[in-house]
């Protein structure tokens, strides 16, 4: 199992400083950072600014919007990225939530495994600097009847083949990732239910004829370190509220359902109408400390390192850590000692 940062996506302007993060995380022998994308901050425009800063990580989009861009746009900027790193770009793909799709990049949520499968086509098609030609349900290129003509990218990426990864939440996403992708996004990861997550996969590998060897399996854990874990677990409280209380509307809330798969459906249904009727506070005290640490590296080096050890066991291949601190000299070391307790483990 290899050790990335998550950056995740900035809140307010302050957050560019964290990109530091990024220069700390190549010293301490992490392999790669993930960066993401809401509606503030873009993915690319980070990843190319820590691209420039650092010499030998990866760096990664966690995720790039489907609905943001065009796949053939996605093409070009992955294909860019790839060749200003020497080759260290891994795509992260996502279809984002029917808020933020239809709310802020005007485009229909409706069907989107339909689209995530054809777009991924797309984009490997354009990677492969093959003519565009596609003739899907959601995309067609060129246009018919038109003046548009089928085009090839024009700039040679180092890697034709550079890895693509979904994030996914629910089975029927998850085993079209095993299928169409190289790689798995997952967010509040927990090893004790990770089977289910991971035999959705193992199907749509078997579609394409292949299994997960060699498929990267990405947790992105929030981190907490100190000497008492359950003191360290209030720290993901707010970000634990903000996804299965407010990503989403009352009937359609992906990690909502996410967390009545694990077994708390009264907490997440609680936390959730807490958080919806604008009762911040009360969602966050509603989490169950049995749910944040199942999700999250907590506490002192020791408990951390025995952490690792259950994640990578669970078949966790790369484990991005999320240090919740706002002091970036203090997340800093904090990605130090998760460093410490990844040696520590033996896993690497």
């Amino acid at each position: 199992m290899r050790l990335g940062l998550n950056l995740g996506y900035w809140s307010r302007a302050e957050d560019a400083e964290r990109l530091e993060l990024a220069v700390a995380a190549e010293r301490f022998g992490y392999s790669i950072v993930w960066a993401a994308e809401a509606y503030g901050s873009d993915a690319a425009t980070v990843l190319a600014w820590i691209g420039a800063r650092t010499h030998r990580i990866e760096v990664g989009s966690a995720v790039m919007q489907i609905p943001a861009r065009t796949p053939a746009m996605t093409a070009m900027t992955a294909a860019t990225l790839d060749t200003l790193t020497g080759g260290r770009f891994a795509l992260g793909l996502g279809v984002s939530g029917p808020q933020v799709s239809e709310g802020w990049h005007g485009v229909p949520f409706a069907h989107p495994l339909g689209r995530t499968r054809e777009y991924v086509e797309i984009v490997r098609s354009g990677l492969r600097r093959e003519r565009l030609r596609y003739a899907g349900r959601h995309y067609q290129l060129p246009l018919p009847d038109g003046p548009g003509q089928a085009l090839r990218l024009t700039v040679t990426p180092p890697r034709p083949d550079l890895p693509v990864y979904l994030a996914a939440v629910g089975p029927r996403n998850l085993e079209l990732a095993g299928e169409v992708a190289d790689g798995w996004l997952s967010v509040f990861f927990a090893p004790g239910h990770a089977d289910a997550s991971l035999a959705a996969l193992r199907a749509g590998r078997e579609r394409v004829g292949r299994d997960l060897d060699g498929f990267d399996v990405v947790a992105s854990v929030p981190l907490v370190v100190g000497p008492d874990w359950r003191r360290c677990a209030d720290a993901v409280r707010p970000h634990a509220a903000l996804y299965v209380g407010g990503m989403g509307s009352r009937k359609q809330n992906f990690y909502r359902d996410m967390a009545v798969r694990m077994g708390f459906e009264r907490e997440a249904e609680e936390v959730q109408r807490r958080y919806l009727d604008r009762d911040h506070a009360g969602a966050m005290a509603a989490l169950p400390l049995e749910f944040l640490d199942a999700v999250s590296l907590l506490g002192p080096q020791e408990r951390i390192t025995e952490r690792m050890t259950v994640l990578a066991e669970a078949g966790v291949t790369t484990l991005a850590v999320n240090p919740l601190v706002s002091d970036v000299a203090q997340a800093a070391d904090t990605l130090r000692i998760a460093a410490e307790a990844w040696d520590a483990s033996g896993v690497g």
